[in-house]
């Protein structure tokens, strides 16, 4: 009996970056019924080599129906696909120099199926250009870490963000997801997404670093976790940002992630902002990861331990990273 080839089993499709480990089935990459979103989420030099493709495409294939006739073009040469090829891009392009023209009825018609080609492929290239450009786009710069540590006596997940650009911002609004791996009391393995409520979501102007917290209280997702346990539960940290810019006259919108290795517990963010001469204040955007350790986190974890529903079903009593445990003990390992 013949070999009989196997169905072809799909392949998922990446969903965002790879460190984020979604991917989903059934679902197509590339979707040819819609190609105007592949179009505009292209990146810029996929964009430019796939524009670039399409023309040299299209001439090819004009080009191969004016050679199909020989004698259908003016003063080209028999044979030469390369005349062939140029006049096609003239015409393309609706420019016609006088060297080269239609010559024969089959000639006519083949030069206007391109011209009106042409015309729509202008049409077209101008649009997507026009809105690739038009795209308002946000200039938010975020710290490389977000950090655990005490604040005002409690403990929270701290994030800092400032606007990049040197025009106002106002009516900034953000919001702060956890994405984690959990078990249902069934068993069956669940991606879960908690909202980590902030204690200051708005912020009317948005032209100074901007400090996030969530206190992580019993109510907390976070609350019982620490980093072995973030690490072991693939978490990642999902920061929405949307702000009303100015000068684009539009709503601007980011988003910035973390995975769990980002978290750092018992450091806190260093200083970005100093005074000039004149009283100002002037914020250096060089400093916006600046870590330095919290001597207060050590204390307020033996305070926690003596709590004892301090365990949670998603992880262990909250506790330092090495780095934490070590800059608070003095830089001895503990």
């Amino acid at each position: 009996m013949a070999n009989r080839k196997l169905p072809h089993e799909p392949k998922p499709v990446r969903i965002g970056r790879a460190e984020y480990g979604l991917s989903k089935l059934g679902a197509a990459r590339f979707d040819r019924h819609d190609p105007y979103h592949l179009a505009v989420s292209l990146p810029w030099p996929g964009f430019i080599l796939a524009m670039l493709g399409l023309w040299l495409a299209i001439n090819v294939v004009f080009a191969s129906l004016y050679e199909l006739s020989p004698g259908s073009v003016n003063n080209a040469r028999a044979g030469s696909f390369a005349d062939a090829f140029f006049f096609s891009v003239e015409t393309l392009a609706t420019v016609g120099y006088g060297v080269m023209a239609p010559a024969t009825p089959y000639g006519h018609i083949v030069s206007a199926v391109e011209i009106v080609t042409g015309m729509a492929l202008t049409a077209i290239a101008t649009g997507l250009l026009f809105v690739r450009f038009s795209r308002a786009k946000a200039n938010i710069v975020a710290a490389d870490n977000a950090v655990v540590s005490v604040q005002n006596g409690k403990l929270a997940l701290m994030l800092r963000i400032i606007n990049g650009r040197v025009t106002v911002m106002t009516n900034a609004s953000a919001r702060l997801f956890l994405l984690a791996a959990d078990r249902t009391p069934d068993g069956p393995f669940l991606r879960r997404i908690h909202e980590l409520r902030l204690e200051q979501s708005d912020l009317p102007l948005f032209v100074m670093p901007w400090t996030l917290m969530h206190v992580i209280d019993d109510n907390s997702p976070l609350f019982g976790h620490d980093a072995a346990s973030l690490t072991e539960a693939g978490a990642r940290l999902f920061l929405t940002i949307e702000v009303y810019d100015h000068a684009l006259s539009a709503m601007v919108r980011d988003m910035k992630d973390y995975a769990a290795g980002r978290v750092r517990f018992g450091m806190r963010f260093g200083d970005m902002i100093r005074q000039d001469g004149a009283g100002g204040a002037i914020a250096d955007l060089s400093r916006i990861s600046a870590l330095v350790a919290d001597d207060g986190f050590a204390g307020a974890l033996r305070a926690r331990a003596g709590q004892p529903d301090s365990i949670t079903p998603l992880g262990p009593d909250i506790r330092p990273d090495d780095h934490a445990v070590a800059s608070a003990n003095g830089g001895q390992s503990a």
